[in-house]
Formats: structure tokens, sequence, C-alpha cells
């Protein structure tokens, strides 16, 4: 959820933004208010606040100069001035020093609402960038212990090769991390996809039990996690080039 301050002088405007704008539907939770630049800053210090709603002609501490303070304390805060014609210049000003957007007096419901559209996804893509390189940090953390990983992870699928619902996405739940984030460090572990390693292995056991049992081939796609005995045929002549009756014939004459 989001959180919005709302700094203006004015209490009407203040006012008429709490009433006109369906903040649920933009996911904004919380909303804080302030008539100046000084209580606004104060606010910022001691909340986290990730939009901001500023007048730029106010008392005690101008907009600009409230922002300029803000953004020091909340970098990732994303900010649009209130402002009019006569202190259009000061706008633009803002917006060379990190402000995002500007909306220009009097405002409409509109208005507002088109502007913090604009900052929400300006939030939304920063935090994704910020996301981003948390999972890079957690994968060169990963990384540094690869063996250890690899073998957790090979350990798992091999646990699971008679289940015929395993997925990456199981093997996500049970190691604690996100789908996205796994798919991306098995591959960089195991040199392969999620699903071609497990095909891989299942088809290493088919030819064990080929050689060792008399099983039936709907028996061994059963004890290696494969419903479709005919798609466990198709995929071993696709990687072994031979089927399955041809690889047992070559086995025997040697």
């Amino acid at each position: 959820m989001i959180s919005l301050l709302i700094v203006d002088d004015e209490p009407m405007i203040r006012k008429g933004i709490k009433t006109l704008v369906d903040f649920d539907a933009l996911n904004i939770s919380t909303i804080y208010e302030a008539e100046n630049g000084l209580e606004a800053l104060e606010i910022v210090k001691n909340n986290k606040i990730d939009l901001i709603l500023a007048d730029i002609n106010m008392p005690k501490m101008n907009g600009l100069d409230f922002v300029l303070q803000a953004k020091q304390l909340s970098p990732s805060t994303r900010v649009a001035m209130i402002t009019g014609y006569d202190h259009l210049d000061y706008a633009i000003t803002a917006l060379k020093v990190g402000v995002d957007d500007y909306v220009l007096k009097p405002v409409s419901k509109v208005d507002i609402v088109a502007i913090l559209h604009k900052l929400i996804a300006k939030f939304v893509e920063a935090n994704q960038e910020k996301e981003a390189l948390t999972i890079a940090k957690e994968m060169n953390s990963d990384f540094q212990n690869d063996s250890s990983m690899k073998k957790t992870l090979s350990d798992y699928v091999n646990k699971h090769l008679a289940d015929t619902t395993f997925s990456l996405q199981e093997l996500a739940d049970e190691t604690g991390y996100n789908t996205s984030y796994l798919s991306q460090l098995f591959k960089k572990l195991l040199g392969v996809n999620f699903r071609d390693h497990l095909l891989h292995l299942r088809l290493e056991k088919c030819k064990i039990l080929l050689l060792t049992t008399n099983l039936k081939i709907y028996e061994i796609a059963q004890q290696i996690g494969i419903e479709d005995s005919n798609y466990l045929s198709a995929c071993f002549k696709r990687v072994y080039g031979l089927s399955i009756s041809e690889f047992k014939d070559q086995q025997e004459r040697k």
C-alpha cells in the first residue's frame, strides 16, 4: 500500500483533494496533511512517505525549499508540485532538481487523479528496480556458496523425481525463494533450466530401470513421475536418438 502527504496552506484544497479522490482505487492507504513546509518536513522525518503533493507558495517554508530537503531525507519519494501560473517558473526549477511533475491551479479531480497516476507509475517502477537489485545481491551472496546450494537443489529434485505434479513453484515453496529468482539461480548453478534438468534425471533413471528390471514402460513412467508412457517414449527418442526398444536391444548386444 502507498502513503501520500498533501502539503498546502489552504485547508479547503487539502479537504477537496481528500474528498474528491478515490484513494482506495489508487492503492493509497495512508494520507498525511501539512499546512506548511516545516510541518511537512517533520512528517517526512518521522514517517515513510511514498508520494507528495505540495503547494509552492506557503508560509514558513515554501514548497520548493521543503521538497529539496524532503528529497534529501527520502530520495525515493515521488513528488508533484501544485502551483499557479505566477509561480510556474518555480515549478520548472523544481523539475530540474528532482521533482517528478507539477499541476497548475485551479486543480480539478481529473487533474489530481492524473498526477497521482503519474507519481504511482514512477513509484512502482522505482520499486521494481530496487527489487531487481535486491535479487541480484541475493544471487551474488548465494553464488559464494554455489556448491552447497547446488547440492540442496539437486537433493530436492531427486526427492520428488516420482512426483508427477512436482514443479518449480513447489521447489520455490520448499526452499523459500520466489520462482523468478529460483529459476535464475537454478540455471546458473546447474547450467540448465529446471524443467530440462528434471526431464534429464527422469530419463536417466528410466535407462537404469530398463536395464535392471522387467518393468513395463507404463510402470517405469509411473516410477519416474511421468503420467503418459507415450510421452515418455517420445522424450526418450528425442533426447537419445533411439526408441526405448532400440536402446534395450543395443544394450543387450554389448
